[in-house]
């Protein structure tokens, strides 16, 4: 169900597998899937989903974006019928180990950074989950060793046999609410689900600062070896920061480096660093190595991208951030006066924990989305010139009126971006179109 990049993944790993395979999409199948499908050469449907036909099925691969309360996953668990992601479906077929990462901010950064130590220090490694190709297309076609997985919290959700050989927890703050019954405890324990079925073989990396993570663990019986990270305290099986101002990792043995070597900047990529530079020791990946990777890391477009300077004023986007704790850390790593561009669909969202830094670093703000009277009514009292944007072409022409040399104009929405725009990608694309058109 879901025709979308885990969904025909799933339908090339099942035909491989020679199972009947059938697919369904409520919506309209994107034109670049179809050749996939017809290649395929299985039934599909779209605009419809022909719940007789469903409610036959021997497993429903469900796509992460329908969640357990639409009325026809409600009708299959009824009946019985086994509805899993298509992460676990793969697994089934795959005897790679793998890396697995989740949290409500950093994954994709962390999923990349590990990716990119792994395969710099020459080992067979995949990248998956929910992040480039489709990790049952890839067990279908290529033979890994390793995959590095990024999943979300809906992926976890119908994942059940499935276990990570290194789990990695980066953080858990609110995010996707909607789903969760606006439950944070049930949110956790989605996120939870990452340790399941681990045994004292496996590791479980985690974020010792986090005061969701730790409750959790309160509660839980972690069966995997954990190696925490934090950037107070000394841990001494981890990593942590020390007021040397360098990372220090103990796994096996002492691995250092200098925090101003590290690629990326900020508090969030310290962790990030950290998670990445447990694993890949973890692994005995050569310190060497390690240290080189985490030196000439790239971070993915749509996190905190630097696009242009005009005339003195730095354009930044940071279209990826979709919640509120992501658009914290953006606007916690500015250095200049900044024009903050917000809005679109909001998630459940509380401003209140960005008033502090909004009072101290944002000089205006441009709301970017249909209905905006909960960012103006946060922050009216905060700062001087709120003003609303009805495109990336207005909102970027504002961002030039409204900031002067050395400053920055910063795209870190808070909110998904379905209102205006087809998924933040297109936001962050549109918003790169204009700049490069002042």
């Amino acid at each position: 169900m879901g025709a979308g990049e885990s969904g025909i993944g799933t339908a090339f790993l099942a035909k491989k597998q020679g199972w009947t395979v059938f697919v369904s999409d409520y919506s309209k199948i994107h034109d670049k899937f179809k050749p996939a499908l017809e290649e395929l050469d299985v039934e599909w449907e779209e605009g419809t989903h022909t719940m007789e036909r469903i409610l036959s099925a021997d497993v429903v691969v469900k796509s992460p974006g329908i969640p357990s309360t639409a009325p026809s996953i409600v009708a299959l668990k009824e009946k019985g019928i086994s509805v899993i992601s298509e992460i676990e479906f793969a697994a089934r077929y795959s005897n790679a180990k793998t890396i697995c990462i989740t949290g409500s901010n950093g994954k994709t950064t962390t999923t990349l950074m590990i990716h990119h130590i792994l395969k710099k220090a020459g080992l067979n490694v995949g990248l998956a989950g929910n992040i480039g190709e489709s990790y049952a297309k890839q067990v279908a076609r290529e033979d890994y060793d390793w995959y590095v997985l990024e999943l979300s919290s809906f992926q976890l959700d119908d994942m059940y046999d499935f276990k990570a050989d290194i789990a990695v927890l980066l953080n858990i703050t609110p995010d996707h609410l909607d789903r969760y019954e606006y439950s944070m405890e049930k949110y956790a324990d989605s996120k939870f689900r990452i340790v399941q079925n681990q045994t004292k073989n496996d590791w479980f990396i985690y974020n010792y600062d986090d005061p969701m993570i730790q409750q959790g663990i309160k509660k839980r019986n972690i069966t995997g070896q954990q190696a925490p990270f934090s950037l107070t305290e000394k841990m001494k099986v981890g990593g942590y920061v020390d007021n040397k101002q360098q990372i220090t990792i103990n796994i096996k043995d002492q691995f250092t480096m200098s925090i101003h070597d590290l690629a990326l900047k900020g508090k969030h990529n310290l962790q990030n660093s950290l998670a990445s530079g447990i694993a890949s020791r973890i692994l005995e990946i050569r310190k060497e190595a390690v240290r080189e990777s985490l030196s000439d890391f790239v971070n993915v477009e749509h996190r905190l991208e630097f696009v242009a300077k005009v005339h003195g004023i730095e354009f930044i986007n940071d279209s990826k951030a979709t919640n509120v704790n992501s658009t914290w850390f953006a606007l916690e790593s500015m250095e200049h006066p900044t024009v903050w561009i917000v809005g679109g669909v909001d998630k459940g969202n509380d401003y209140s924990e960005l008033t502090a830094l909004v009072r101290d670093k944002v000089k205006a703000i441009i709301c970017l989305g249909k209905n905006n009277e909960k960012i103006i009514e946060a922050f009216q009292n905060e700062v001087e010139t709120i003003v609303e944007a009805s495109n990336a072409l207005e909102a970027v022409a504002y961002g030039y009126r409204l900031a002067s040399k050395d400053e920055t104009v910063l795209l870190s929405p808070a909110c998904a971006s379905f209102d205006l725009f087809e998924n933040y990608e297109h936001r962050g694309n549109e918003f790169k179109k204009a700049v490069r058109s002042l």
